[in-house]
């Protein structure tokens, strides 16, 4: 049997020698060797940089978000093949479809982000521009663009697919090039997976590659632009971290550690409440999802010391009911741990925790399994240990990376905190309580040490995506132990694939180089409206210039009629001359904002298709009867929809008073027609 090919530098690559075994972890079957002998790393990596970078740099965020889409796409038509290819891992159906069908999820997740939050052009522009001088005439602003290296993956065995993709989908879209490295164990899934891709043809050449086998070398040849993501243990991920180039030219290093996650039951959540049902139904969910070998799983199950035994018995009663055996068969729960040697580990962290406790459900040495030999699958059962003295270190410093989890006593919420602390920094904890205010007290005390916390009760619970869930909207990571890092967490995932630099320029040079109108820029003023230009005729700068119209007092008056807000400013003369903000009556300001469209506004059918909202809208002087007011149009950003026959227009709104005090500001949004085909 051949070694997993490599795909590097353009080209599979099938190693000469004859590799490593892999196991099929149910069976102990030979499934597939592995070996990266005569793969040049550094080649893949400087391959990565010159054909892939430039690639994905030539694009825009749309464009990047519709091969996401259409990888995803892909990749879904072939879910039970991987399905198949999954339970070899010991994954049930419901374990693969978290790791397929999750990965395939993330891709859609950044997909839609990145067409409904980042526009259409090639850099990304961070928060608002900072005056800098008095005059106007210098002023800053950050913008991000892509890092001009590779986001090189190293993951854990235990999600073969998600772990890649949900580096692979933030990075594309960011604009880097991905290496992957799986894991040995599981290798042959991920590999599955990358032929599937590289054979759609869907992503440029260089965007993906993939090293199976040892890493190597590959760490001496990064640079300063390259990006490492790690997620697996924490002594590798120190390792690594600690790599003389890695230090030696600042590499950018985000690690996902496995961490001595927490749950925590409130003392409100007694048996026969549903939050204790949730508690124990969670708790057992996550020693068994996956065989427990999540990094996201409970490994530390907080509980007020009266409910100990209470917990203890609904817990056991739940694993009990538990069938562990082949995946492939409908009544199994859970499957086998990813091989022979996984199940050593973990019976070996088990033998250190039982030095602080001892076994209420469970048996480290037997299981009876279903359609499969116990001997040569990775089986174990499932095994709940309670340790009541919670002073004793190995519950809060030995994990048993597999179905594996420990109750401990706490007897407040102080206690609680300082339990959940313990572990030295987690990827995520969770609060199973109905009291808001033990859940404040737990969160706001557990928080520096969580990257993510899950208050659950039975108002979420239904709709609940559960404790041991990364989702791509929320980062993923923790501090300490958990490796310090974020991973997703919606556009900050795919900033931290860029480079942001702060630029420093007069207003028209800062909006030549961001292609956002900047105050203080030059406005064009032409013969046509800009709102009868379509998309493609207009420029950055076009301008409208409307007014003055007068502020009357029976304007006011109608209008606080006609909506209904007669708020005192407006109506009453005399209550309002003792507002220190007015000294007297005052026009509403949506009054202003809409005089200031009348104004504005080309009212024939056009271009503009419609209006569909107003950002940043402050009032920031008042408008008295008898003002004249003033409106500046201009186009500020233009963002052309991909497969589309319109686009966005951003519009700097200013309104000023005759002696020139602005009285609002905000941005409207529009969208407006591209050119007929042919024109």
């Amino acid at each position: 049997m051949a070694p997993l090919p490599s795909y590097v530098s353009g080209a599979w690559h099938v190693p000469k020698d004859e590799g490593t075994p892999l196991a099929d972890a149910v069976t102990g079957e030979e499934i597939g060797r592995l070996s990266a002998s005569g793969v040049d790393r550094a080649a893949a990596l400087a391959h990565g940089r010159r054909v892939g970078g430039p690639a994905l740099r030539e694009l825009t965020f749309h464009q990047r978000a519709a091969l996401l889409k259409a990888l995803a796409l892909h990749l879904r038509e072939h879910r039970d093949e991987l399905y198949a290819l999954s339970a070899r891992t010991g994954a049930t159906l419901a374990d693969s479809r978290i790791d397929v069908d999750g990965g395939i999820g993330v891709l859609l997740s950044y997909a839609s982000k990145g067409r409904r939050e980042l526009p259409n052009d090639t850099i990304l522009i961070d928060g608002d521009v900072e005056p800098l001088s008095k005059g106007g005439t210098f002023a800053g602003r950050h913008v991000c663009v892509p890092r001009q290296g590779v986001a090189v993956q190293i993951n854990a065995f235990n999600f073969p697919m998600w772990g890649p993709l949900e580096k692979l989908a933030p990075a594309f879209l960011a604009g880097m090039p991905s290496l992957i490295k799986p894991a040995g164990q599981t290798a042959y899934l991920t590999a599955r997976m990358v032929e599937l891709i590289v054979a759609s043809g869907i992503l440029p050449e260089g965007t993906l590659q993939l090293l199976c086998g040892g890493a190597g070398d590959l760490l001496d040849h990064l640079t300063e632009q390259d990006v490492v993501a790690f997620t697996g243990s924490a002594a590798t991920a120190r390792t690594l971290r600690t790599h003389p180039v890695v230090v030696g030219r600042s590499v950018r290093f985000n690690a996902e550690a496995d961490s001595l996650n927490c749950s925590i039951l409130g003392p409100d959540a007694r048996p026969g409440t549903a939050e204790f049902d949730l508690f124990v139904k969670q708790l057992v969910t996550e020693m068994t999802v996956k065989a427990g070998q999540k990094c996201t799983a409970i490994r530390r199950a907080l509980v007020p010391a009266g409910l100990l035994d209470e917990v203890a018995q609904a817990a056991g009663e739940r694993l009990a009911r538990v069938t562990v055996g082949n995946p492939a068969n409908p009544d199994v729960r859970m499957g086998a741990l990813a091989g022979l040697e996984q199940r050593e580990e973990v019976r070996r962290g088990l033998k250190a925790l039982l030095d602080a406790g001892r076994i209420v459900f469970g048996d480290p040495t037997a299981v009876t399994v279903v359609d499969a030999d116990p001997e040569r699958g990775a089986f174990m059962s499932p095994i709940l240990l309670r340790a009541d003295d919670t002073g004793r270190a190995e519950p809060h410093e030995v994990e048993a990376f597999g179905p594996v989890s420990t109750l401990l006593p706490y007897s407040s919420a102080e206690e609680a905190v300082a339990l959940a602390a313990r572990g030295q920094g987690s990827l995520v904890g969770s609060v199973v309580t109905a009291d808001p205010g033990f859940a404040r007290r737990v969160v706001l005390g557990a928080a520096p040490w969580h990257g993510r916390l899950l208050v659950l009760n039975e108002e979420d619970a239904k709709e609940s995506t559960g404790h041991g869930s990364p989702l791509p909207a929320l980062v993923h990571g923790g501090p300490g132990r958990a490796g310090g890092g974020e991973e997703m967490g919606g556009i900050r995932g795919v900033m931290h694939h860029m480079q942001r630099t702060a630029v420093q320029a007069g207003p028209a040079m800062l909006t030549a180089i961001t292609g956002r109108w900047t105050p203080g820029a030059p406005h064009t003023r032409t013969d046509v409206h800009p709102f009868r230009k379509h998309l493609e005729e207009l420029r950055v700068g076009d301008t409208v210039v409307a007014g003055p119209r007068a502020v009357t007092l029976d304007d006011i008056e109608h209008f606080a009629d006609f909506t209904g807000d007669t708020f005192y400013a407006h109506m009453d003369e005399e209550a309002a001359r003792t507002n220190p903000f007015f000294g007297g009556r005052v026009a509403h300001g949506y009054l202003v904002v809409s005089f200031a469209a009348g104004l504005f506004v080309s009212p024939e059918p056009g271009p503009v298709l419609a209006n569909y909202g107003l950002e940043n809208l402050r009032f920031l002087a008042p408008t008295f009867p008898g003002d004249e007011l003033t409106v500046t149009l201009t186009a500020k950003q233009i963002t052309p929809r991909e497969n589309a026959e319109y686009g966005e227009v951003r519009w700097d709104t200013e309104v000023t008073r005759q002696d020139g005090e602005t009285v609002a500001r905000y941005d409207v949004l529009t969208l407006v027609a591209k050119l007929p085909a042919g024109e």
